[in-house]
């Protein structure tokens, strides 16, 4: 499989509509390259810029999607289309689309943990609350997004449903680049499986962001790593490889907290 990570930049100065066109351009330039394009987190408004989330916001099918989809059918790819902001009910939520190669929508993800200690996004938007896989050619894929990245417990969760891989976009400050990194490694090798994290460049609401979108393979081998300007990082996955490194050491067979203890069966009496 082969799989693209769109590291685009946000310009504040650049209008949202051309954003849009410029991110659906990206896309399509990928048609003959890739199976699977990854746009990064909130990259229609910026993951900083949370006085214009409210402004920026749209609804699940609102101009975003319609641009997204409208590239995928076109590129024939799967496209995890990023993030943006959702408005549904007076409601505010970072969501995450991911579009078949016929521009359906296969699967929609409301980010759980939301970034900013009591400010930002933290008060502005509503948590999500379930846990989204979707079935791609030969491979399961767990969604995340940026902040999720930090709690283990999803990802475990992921794989408990099916997944081989994880898609996380991301809008993650320079300043802890080196999280970045970790985390992403730390993921793949806890659970054995690929992790695609994109990344936004560029400079959001003052706060520099990190770039450097990396693929790591289920040993937690970095596959790909991109620099901290807009880049396509491209790569090939083999997805036979979970499968392969989950056998030949099983450390996921041997968990104990967290896994429902097996029903014991009481012996009848004669």
């Amino acid at each position: 499989m082969r799989a693209s990570l769109i590291q685009i930049a946000v310009d504040p100065d650049e209008p949202v509509d051309a954003r849009r066109a410029r991110a659906a351009r990206l896309v399509r330039e990928e048609s003959g390259r890739a199976d699977l394009v990854v746009l990064p987190e909130l990259w229609t408004v910026g993951a900083f810029a949370s006085d214009l989330f409210a402004a920026e916001s749209e609804p699940l099918n609102g101009p975003t999607h319609r641009a997204m989809a409208g590239a995928a059918r076109d590129a024939g790819v799967w496209l995890h289309a990023g993030s943006f902001v959702e408005t549904e009910a007076g409601a505010l939520y970072n969501t995450s689309l991911v579009l078949s190669p016929d521009g359906e929508l296969a699967a929609s993800y409301r980010k759980i943990h939301r970034f900013g200690f009591d400010q930002g996004e933290a008060v502005l938007m509503a948590a999500g609350e379930d846990l989204v896989t979707v079935d791609l050619p030969h491979l399961t894929v767990g969604v995340g997004t940026c902040y999720d990245l930090r709690f283990p417990e999803l990802f475990r969760g992921l794989v408990d449903a099916g997944a081989q891989a994880f898609v996380v976009p991301a809008g993650w400050p320079a300043r802890r680049r080196a999280h970045w990194t970790l985390l992403a490694r730390a993921r793949a090798v806890e659970n054995q499986a690929y992790v695609l994290a994109c990344g936004t460049a560029g400079t959001h609401a003052g706060v520099e962001q990190a770039g450097h979108s990396i693929v790591v393979d289920p040993w937690g081998e970095v596959l790909a790593e991109a620099g901290p300007g807009e880049e396509v990082l491209r790569v090939e996955l083999d997805p036979g490889r979970v499968a392969t490194t989950r056998e030949d050491f099983p450390a996921l067979k041997d968990r104990v907290l967290g896994v429902e203890a097996p029903k014991r069966s009481t012996p009848t009496r004669p």
